[in-house]
């Protein structure tokens, strides 16, 4: 890894959940000291208040929808990696925005992706998703033929695909990780659709109960976002990353209904649950990180109690976020009853 003055790191979807805190780590790293970081959100999930007040980050509202944009982003700014976060992480919803999941998490990706591979950056990180392996055998292994059963992780995988085509093609250097079920501080609690743990302490902040579709005996290993930056930051350095996939996560997983039990506990109150009808979903998804392990070493894991506690004070502080249902559902039909119409609290808002 090369480097001369000015040179930048892109992050996409720098004002969410995941990016704002890989900013975070940026900033603090010795390997990126001589980096500027340059971050781009459409501000549709993230805020600009998540981004850190640094001399050397910068930020750009843009849609990586628009591959204008994109193009005039990278034309003169000297970017050297790209941490490709920017997504609509929805699985579940997805059946029902294709068009707008295809768009700005396959089309969004492709403008990136061009984009990089003209301006011959060092190294492409991209987030995919453990939605690559549908209802695979559980723990879903690194080698695990992809599967995917929902748009979600069908874009997710497409662009995997493409990546690979791209280094074939190109010579372009990139890593794929893939993460699970993350939550913590910065997490956009108000968004109605993904991350339960949000979804849930939003709902206590509210003084609502906590809906739970099907019986909560669906599993799902929850991770710490901090415990994801260690490999994230080292794949651009890492040889043995090049090109390679990577499951990054959690390894103890938890039913839903347990989740919803530990996130009363830290809040101090008793249980109100709202059972829903249960959804198409998998019912048990998460992975075995061997293979990161093997390359970066032991990875940090962050026991669910601890990282929950975590966020809480952070959401308590923060306080509730108002949610809304999404504007422009594509398909209806077999859209779940409870996303057609405000829960009592989204009325409120």
């Amino acid at each position: 890894m090369t480097n001369s003055s000015n040179s930048r790191i892109l992050v996409t979807g720098g004002a969410g959940f995941i990016g704002c805190q890989l900013v975070r780590a940026l900033i603090e790293s010795p390997a990126y000291a001589d980096f500027d970081i340059l971050v781009l959100d459409d501000l549709s999930g993230g805020f600009q208040d998540n981004i850190p007040v640094d001399p050397r980050v910068s930020f750009r509202r843009v849609d990586i929808r628009d591959n204008q944009l994109i193009d005039a982003v990278f034309e003169g700014s000297n970017i050297r990696i790209v941490f490709h976060l920017a997504a609509y992480a929805a699985e579940g919803l997805s059946h029902f925005i294709r068009r707008f999941n295809y768009q700005t998490n396959l089309v969004g990706t492709m403008n990136i992706l061009n984009a990089a591979v003209r301006a011959e950056v060092q190294h492409f990180v991209f987030t995919s998703s453990i939605a690559v392996y549908g209802a695979a055998q559980v723990p879903m292994r690194d080698d695990t033929i992809p599967h995917p059963e929902d748009p979600y992780g069908i874009s997710k995988w497409a662009a995997e695909l493409d990546l690979a085509a791209a280094r074939e093609m190109f010579g372009l250097n990139y890593t794929v990780f893939r993460p699970h079920n993350v939550y913590g501080e910065y997490q956009n609690i108000g968004d109605r659709y993904r991350n339960v743990v949000g979804i849930f302490m939003n709902r206590i902040l509210q003084n609502e109960p906590l809906p739970i579709f099907g019986d909560g005996s669906q599993q799902r290993a929850f991770t710490y976002v901090k415990d994801l930056l260690q490999p994230m930051l080292a794949a651009p350095f890492t040889p043995e990353a090049n090109g390679t996939a990577f499951n990054i996560g959690a390894n103890q997983p938890v039913s839903v209904l347990e989740l919803a039990e530990k996130v009363c506990d830290v809040f101090g109150v008793k249980p109100q649950l709202r059972f829903l009808p249960a959804r198409s979903e998998v019912h048990l998804a998460w992975s075995d990180h061997s293979r990161c392990q093997r390359v970066f070493g032991k990875l940090p894991e962050t026991d669910l109690a601890e990282g929950l506690q975590s966020m809480a004070a952070w959401v308590q502080t923060t306080g509730a976020r108002s949610s809304s249902t999404f504007e422009n559902i594509e398909v209806t039909k077999n859209l779940p009853a409870s996303w057609k119409e405000p829960l009592k609290s989204d009325k409120a808002s």
